[in-house]
């Protein structure tokens, strides 16, 4: 019995079983399905009855969860989005006050230089997935908030890659201003080659492949030419240091103007494939938690950390929007929308625990304060600053 509790087959199934019974779960309850998702993430994993463990098969599926995720997300918006300097302005704030915030909190608790640094990196990045999926179910995607959050979080992301790079760099010595500004151009690039790319030159492809004979006799080659697409951009992405949620969301954006006449529509197909693997990506965040192997010093550092997160990408994309012309209301859903970290930093606490920079206890408070922060803001931009008129349309 053992045995099968251990196999790859059981823990999938148990996954996919936990994953989609959390979104049901949540449906129930009128919360955000990442809410229940991520409790009963918690509930299978190793801080309550250790039924599923975060394995290396786990984390891949996880990670093609949310690059399916982004993907569609980025099919509901348009290229002029990622242009707005308004976006890159909340996003720099939304980098430099947490990166300021966090160093300083790890100096508060007596930790290293190095540590304190990485820590700093760790909560500037901001998971677009999160906040994007609440808003998507909520029917606020194309609300100008909504808008600023995914075009600030790309930038988020991009400048978050650069403080890696350079905190890395500065740890070993070999900080140069060429190499920083190298990755920076890299990234820029990307975005923008992407999705010219896309308008010009997959999307009319896709347009053709709608008519031919092909498609007629196999309808669903659209929907099979739009996720290579997506995965191409994704591995390209990560080839050039870049998330690979980053791709997939700039091929959603690349293809969002395709028009199809004669095949399956291939955002049905994908919205279908997004509910179970989002699904699974948002559960295994609740995996990845141990509560029980944190003692009382990391836990309250845990809820420092915690506290300064929210507050520092409140303040640090909240105030910048209202200055640059949001309403008040607009103002605080950006703010509490960029708060989420989810996998970016449990990504960039898991690359500072393999090269030695943060020991275990501070990963796990890295990956704590993760999860709190993805959980928390999702309920107040819900239940607090929509209220009922957060209800879908």
């Amino acid at each position: 019995m053992e045995h099968i509790a251990t196999s790859i087959e059981f823990q999938m199934s148990l996954l996919l079983f936990v994953s989609l019974a959390g979104y049901l779960l949540a449906s129930r309850i009128g919360q955000p399905a990442v809410v229940g998702i991520i409790l009963l993430g918690l509930l299978v994993g190793p801080s309550v009855l250790s039924l599923i463990t975060y394995t290396d098969f786990i984390s891949s599926i996880a990670h093609l969860g949310a690059a399916v995720l982004l993907f569609v997300i980025g099919l509901e918006f348009n290229i002029k989005d990622l242009t707005n300097i308004k976006y890159w302005v909340i996003g720099g704030a939304g980098v430099v006050v947490p990166f300021a915030g966090g160093y300083w909190i790890s100096r508060v608790f007596d930790l290293e230089f190095q540590s304190s640094l990485f820590i700093g990196v760790a909560i500037t990045a901001t998971s677009i997935a999160i906040t994007a999926d609440v808003l998507r179910e909520m029917g606020r995607l194309q609300t100008p908030a909504a808008r600023a959050i995914i075009g600030a979080a790309v930038a988020d992301d991009i400048l978050a890659l650069l403080a890696l790079s350079v905190v890395q760099q500065t740890l070993r010595g070999t900080v140069s201003v060429g190499g920083t500004l190298l990755i920076f151009v890299e990234a820029v690039a990307f975005l923008a080659v992407g999705a010219i790319l896309g308008r010009r030159v997959l999307s009319p492809v896709m347009t053709r492949i709608d008519c031919s004979s092909m498609s007629r006799k196999y309808p669903e080659v659209v929907f099979i030419f739009a996720m290579m697409v997506a995965f191409f951009y994704a591995m390209v992405a990560e080839w050039i240091g870049l998330s690979a949620i980053v791709g997939s969301f700039i091929a959603g954006v690349s293809l969002e103007g395709a028009q199809l006449k004669c095949s399956k529509d291939f955002r049905e197909g994908s919205e279908y494939l997004r509910i179970i693997f989002a699904a699974i990506f948002f559960v295994s965040l609740g995996i990845l938690v141990d509560f029980k192997s944190m003692d009382l010093n990391i836990l309250w550092f845990l809820l420092a950390l915690t506290l300064i997160g929210i507050i520092t990408k409140v303040v640090g994309c909240g105030i910048p929007a209202k200055l640059l012309g949001m309403d008040l209301r607009d103002s605080m859903v950006i703010g509490f929308g960029m708060t989420p970290r989810g996998e970016v930093a449990m990504i960039v606490a898991l690359i500072g625990l393999n090269r030695g920079m943060i020991d275990q206890p501070l990963y796990a408070t890295v990956v704590g304060m993760s999860l709190i922060t993805t959980i928390i803001p999702p309920v107040i931009i819900r239940n607090w600053i929509y209220g009922k008129s957060g209800e879908k349309k």
